[in-house]
């Protein structure tokens, strides 16, 4: 029998679609899986136990909260008061100023009536030069530390503050999140638990608090988003922390944990070197960096995720800002993934070189590339004549119907657990969110890897991307 391109192009393709489906498919379902037994494992060990024991113990670990704060004038007072309303005992709240161009410093100064401390040593060769260290003169406002630093980013800040730091433990978090009051007591029970391992680094759960009403530094009202943008954004987040981020934890094979809620074994932070000042990406970096550092003396060691919602901060709500910001993930995942390549199939690290690493590599990097030139050759396949019309249509409809399902299992799952948004309405909204969501919101996350890809490849400059804030409604 003769050999027939057109068969085969067609056959190919067939194949190719038939693969990724099934792969996508086992891989969610897998997923889902672990990420609820996880879950209901975490639900049933935190079940007993008092939490405010933890804060009455004299032995209760210390901890350093570094919150990095460049132009918050605006809001950095209200800020730094919901920080110091924290229900725990042994902590220090840590603001860097890192180089402010405005008035974030004096209202600082003004608001918490703070003074250089002048038996504090300035760091050297571990951040840009400090130009002061201010405490409070009063009472009240005693667990305050400012530090007055030289710009050097977001990493070069909570450098500064993890090598200033005397304390256990250190708490990276983004200066205007919010965090709950007992949300350091979940931190501390989740590094004081393990026996057999020690506990490397807790991350947790963030939550979308645009339209949230605020007053005091205090969540009082918990509401959807107005805005749709950031309703796609609540649904990405339930997704990706409550079912992906569960499921990693469950087989300890997490190696990411969010710059707005990230806290660390302070010296095993600081053995491996604190953070890469040469990424955008060094909240997953120094994770990568902290678990190879433990893997490689074969320490037993683990690092902990919790679901319960403790943190809570505002996302984009403009197009403009939303592309900035992913198009800085994905540039953060490439470099993290090019800086730590050895670990790719290695089964010196298990699970991580094996699993989690060629994860992150072929689904998180290159399925976003894939997706993008599979879009282009399924419109040449078309024009040409090609494509099995049927076949096609029939395998687009069970990945759409595939993970539209899933987002709403997470949408269930969430209101099993935590049921944040309780009104039939919103429950409505985000399921509708998730129908429309291949056809909206994640084109543009494609566009913005793209974009970033792009960037990487003709070694285009491109820093942070600031994010404009609306701030949130009072009550």
């Amino acid at each position: 029998m003769a050999f027939n391109p057109e068969h085969f192009v067609v056959h190919f393709i067939n194949a190719l679609f038939m693969v990724f489906t099934s792969f996508l498919v086992i891989g969610f379902l897998l997923m889902g899986y672990f990420s609820t037994r996880n879950s209901l494992h975490y639900i049933h060990k935190n079940s007993f136990g008092n939490l405010e024991s933890i804060m009455a113990s004299p032995l209760a670990p210390s901890i350093t909260i570094i919150a990095p704060a460049y132009n918050e004038g605006a809001t950095i007072v209200e800020n730094i008061r919901s920080l110091l309303s924290l229900h725990y005992v042994n902590y220090e709240v840590m603001v860097v100023n890192d180089g402010s161009k405005d008035n974030t410093l004096e209202k600082v100064i003004e608001a918490y009536d703070l003074v250089l401390d002048p038996n504090t040593k300035p760091l050297m060769e571990r951040s840009k030069p400090i130009r002061g260290v201010y405490r409070s003169t009063r009472a009240s406002f005693s667990k305050l530390v400012v530090i007055d630093k030289e710009n050097g980013g977001k990493s070069d800040a909570l450098n500064a503050g993890m090598y200033l730091s005397d304390k256990d433990y250190v708490g990276c978090i983004d200066v205007d999140c919010l965090l709950l009051p007992d949300a350091l007591l979940h931190v501390v029970k989740a590094f004081s638990q393990r026996t057999q391992k020690e506990v490397i680094a807790v991350g947790g759960v963030i939550r979308v608090a645009n339209s949230c009403k605020i007053d005091g530094g205090k969540l009082e009202e918990i509401r959807l988003p107005e805005n749709w943008l950031a309703r796609f954004q609540l649904l990405e987040y339930t997704r990706s922390f409550l079912l992906g981020r569960m499921a990693w934890g469950r087989i300890d094979s997490l190696l990411i944990i969010s710059g707005a809620f990230g806290f660390f074994n302070r010296k095993i932070a600081t053995a491996v070197g604190g953070y890469d000042t040469d990424t955008v990406g060094e909240d997953m970096e120094i994770v990568f960096k902290m678990r190879r550092y433990m893997h490689d003396r074969s320490a037993p060691y683990t690092v902990e995720y919790i679901p319960d919602p403790l943190c809570w901060t505002e996302v984009p709500e403009t197009t403009e800002v939303l592309l900035k910001q992913r198009d800085r993930w994905a540039r953060g995942n490439m470099e993290t993934l090019s800086k730590h390549r050895k670990m790719l199939f290695n089964p010196a690290y298990g699970r991580l070189g094996m699993i989690s690493y060629p994860y992150w590599l072929f689904y998180e990097w290159l399925s976003p590339i894939l997706e993008f030139l599979g879009y282009g050759l399924i419109i040449l396949c078309f024009f040409l004549g090609v494509i099995n019309s049927s076949f096609f249509l029939a395998i687009t409809a069970t990945v759409y119907l595939f993970t539209v399902m899933f987002s709403i299992y997470a949408l269930l799952w969430d209101v099993y657990t935590y049921n944040q948004y309780t009104r039939p309405k919103d429950l409505l909204i985000l399921t509708l969110c998730a129908l429309i969501e291949p056809f909206s919101f994640h084109p543009l996350v494609v566009w913005a890897a793209i974009k970033a890809n792009y960037k990487k490849l003709f070694k285009i400059q491109s820093g942070w991307g600031a994010m404009t804030r609306r701030g949130f409604s009072k009550a």
